[in-house]
């Protein structure tokens, strides 16, 4: 299976022997006696990425940046023809930035005139297969129950314009004048009557929490002091 990279540096080359009229072989820079291109990947660059626009994942892109450079009298016309038809057909990029010295260096080979081409590659991103569904499917409905309860002081004294509400739910509501409250449509499992349900106290400066039973008919949440 070719990758990505081999691909793009694959096409890349077919190119180029189009290009400059005579095969170019993937390889490093060398000193060689016939003289021709050679063509070589020294990096990958990021490229930007594109948001998904519907259900399928897009792919991943980035640039393969190739050293394209020759040797012999051949060399240059052979280049010149190369940078023509790039700059004829508007791709690959041209990048004219290979006189580095430490780039010859680092290849054993005198500094020659080179071209750098820049080739955007993707590769595939497609979305992960979902687990198989190994039980079948189990519908439960479950029943909605009121809770009414009340909030007092040390004393019993009723706290209104308490701020009750049902942890990890958007369930929420105030206490009266009485301190009362009452928080309808609460989801009601069958299979777990006695869970209890966790309510969070807000109100005087301070926010306390507190587990309700859920059967108990009176309910009395009592705020003691700090």
């Amino acid at each position: 299976m070719t990758g990505a990279i081999e691909a793009a540096v694959a096409d890349v080359a077919a190119w180029l022997a189009g290009a400059a009229g005579a095969p170019v072989p993937v390889g490093p820079p060398r000193d060689d006696p016939d003289g021709g291109l050679t063509v070589w990947p020294l990096e990958l660059r990021p490229a930007r990425q594109t948001v998904p626009s519907g259900a399928a994942r897009e792919p991943y892109r980035f640039v393969v940046r190739l050293l394209v450079a020759g040797t012999g009298p051949d060399a240059l016309p052979a280049l010149d023809r190369v940078l023509a038809a790039a700059a004829a057909a508007g791709e690959p990029e041209v990048v004219l930035a290979a006189g580095d010295p430490e780039l010859w260096r680092a290849f054993g080979v005198p500094p020659r005139p080179a071209l750098l081409l820049d080739v955007p590659a993707q590769l595939a991103r497609p979305l992960p297969a979902a687990p198989p569904v190994l039980q079948p499917l189990r519908l439960r409905q479950l029943a909605m129950r009121t809770l009414d309860g009340q909030v007092v002081g040390p004393q019993r004294q009723p706290l209104a314009a308490m701020r009750v509400e049902v942890v990890g739910t958007p369930y929420a509501t105030e206490t009266d004048h009485a301190g009362r409250f009452r928080l309808v449509g609460l989801p009601h499992d069958p299979e777990a009557p006695d869970r209890p349900v966790r309510v969070r106290l807000v109100g005087r400066g301070r926010t306390l929490t507190a587990d309700l039973d859920p059967a108990d008919p009176d309910l009395v949440i009592v705020c003691a002091p700090d």
